[in-house]
């Protein structure tokens, strides 16, 4: 079974980009998976792992309706704390930046608009460090 990367963005046309750009990137080494919401996230990771599906990677933007970003890769890095963690935002505070980075262990912060070299750069840097 192929190892998931995980895209979280209230937008779909933010999700249906970055998909395509991993895709690019990445072709049939990984399957992408992708929530419209922190919880939808939650339940996901928790269905692939229940399924035997090991999630690599989570993408996240940080202002979504409900749950924020940095609250939602605290509480994955709480339960998989092996997933590498991207918080993608246009307007994310600094404290719920550093909150992520102390507690998520936060690999990468990319600010909206983001260039695919910078995602799929950030993606393989953190990837080499497993």
């Amino acid at each position: 079974m192929k190892p998931t990367i995980i895209c979280v963005d209230d937008e779909k046309v933010i999700l249906d980009s970055i998909k395509t750009q991993l895709k690019s990137a990445f072709g049939a080494a990984y399957s992408y998976e992708t929530a419209e919401s922190a919880e939808d996230a939650l339940e996901l990771i928790e269905e692939l792992d229940d399924e035997g599906r090991g999630v690599v990677v989570i993408v996240s933007d940080w202002l979504m309706p409900g749950m924020k970003g940095d609250e939602l890769l605290i509480h994955i890095h709480r339960n998989f704390p092996g997933v590498i963690k991207i918080m993608l935002t246009g307007q994310a505070d600094q404290e719920a930046v550093e909150r992520a980075v102390k507690q998520a262990n936060l690999h990468k912060l990319l600010k909206k608009p983001w260039t695919e070299e910078e995602l799929i750069k950030g993606i393989c840097d953190a990837m080499q460090q497993l």
